[in-house]
């Protein structure tokens, strides 16, 4: 039997399924195991991202967890940068990285990539980073060109993305401003061990029990999986979600989701792409994004729930564009949240 939910009730389940309002989760790693994925395109914001549902435990330390591989950063779900737990990169690319490469096929086949070339680059990616020896993107394109792959550009994002999908490379520590990348068998010492359904159960209940309340299309947009696959999951995954009707649609929770949390006269600086709005495709009304000008994925001021501006922070500081007319309680909520991504930019 399903339960009636209106569309102010579904932000608000969200902000607390979320842990942007409520108890915080206790650690960073914590985070990004509740949602098993966290989109990570813009690294310095995503760090912030996930420090906001911690009590605070400042930019640095998230960078030092990142360098250290407790969270690692990687393409995931959909061909874009995201960050896991480390222990469940290996179960995440082998149930969804076969669905990012069907994906990514029109521009295999554009840079003359296939599976027999994938496995010579492969191959080279491997051994050139064999014994802890982290290589910048363009560090291995050196290596490529030297075994007879040259690649620049996108097609070299492309190659150096296979190995990433095939659960072969990850991120490694900076250098400096630089990424690198390290071999997964060398930077997860200890992977969680799923496969099969087993996998496809517990990436399905995470999705819903952290984004809840959401729809099949919803969770078919975040993780590349196909409708049928979706099926199967909630089958397997049976009681351990609720079901309830927002407009005619379907949507999923987890019934033990936190229900405290005050969630007026709330105000967030959320990341470019965050989970609260990049996860969803059918339900983005939810945070009711067309009273304001611009593309909601890309840092937004979100009041209430719903996107009030945005923000930026540039080299001469944090900027805001805040497009509708705040009460007084809501300007003194956006002040703490600014407040509060101060001491994260300075911790």
């Amino acid at each position: 039997m399903q339960v009636a939910v209106d569309g102010r009730d579904l932000a608000t389940r969200r902000l607390r399924a979320q842990h942007l309002v409520g108890a915080r989760l206790p650690d960073p790693v914590a985070v990004v195991r509740h949602f098993a994925a966290v989109q990570a395109q813009e690294y310095p914001y995503a760090l912030w991202g996930v420090d906001q549902r911690t009590p605070g435990v400042g930019a640095a330390a998230m960078r030092r967890l990142v360098d250290g591989g407790a969270i690692v950063r990687t393409h995931a779900l959909r061909p874009t940068w995201h960050f896991l737990a480390a222990e469940d990169l290996g179960w995440v690319q082998a149930l969804t990285g076969p669905r990012v490469h069907a994906f990514n096929a029109y521009y295999y086949r554009r840079h003359g990539l296939d599976p027999a070339s994938a496995e010579q680059t492969n191959r080279l990616i491997v051994d050139a980073l064999r014994g802890g020896n982290h290589l910048t993107r363009n560090e291995l394109a050196d290596v490529l060109a030297a075994g007879g792959f040259p690649a620049t550009g996108n097609k070299l994002a492309y190659v150096v993305m296979w190995a990433e999908l095939d659960g072969l490379i990850v991120n490694g520590p900076m250098r400096g401003k630089q990424h690198t990348y390290a071999l997964v068998e060398e930077r997860v010492p200890a992977p969680r061990e799923l496969s099969g359904d087993a996998a496809l159960a517990e990436l399905t209940f995470r999705f819903f029990a952290a984004h809840g309340p959401a729809t099949v299309k919803d969770f078919a947009w975040w993780s590349s999986l196909t409708v049928t696959q979706i099926k199967r999951g909630l089958d397997l995954v049976g009681s351990r979600l609720t079901a309830a009707d927002v407009d005619g649609l379907t949507v999923r929770f987890d019934p033990a989701a936190p229900t405290d949390g005050d969630t007026a006269h709330t105000a967030f600086l959320l990341q470019a792409y965050d989970e609260y709005v990049v996860a969803y495709s059918n339900t983005k009304f939810a945070f009711n994004p067309l009273e304001v000008t611009g593309s909601f994925f890309m840092h937004p001021v979100m009041v209430d729930g719903q996107v009030a501006g945005f923000w930026r922070r540039p080299a001469s500081g944090l900027e805001l564009d805040v497009q509708r007319t705040l009460t007084a309680r809501q300007r003194t909520a956006l002040d703490a949240e600014r407040d509060r991504h101060e001491a994260h930019v300075a911790g």
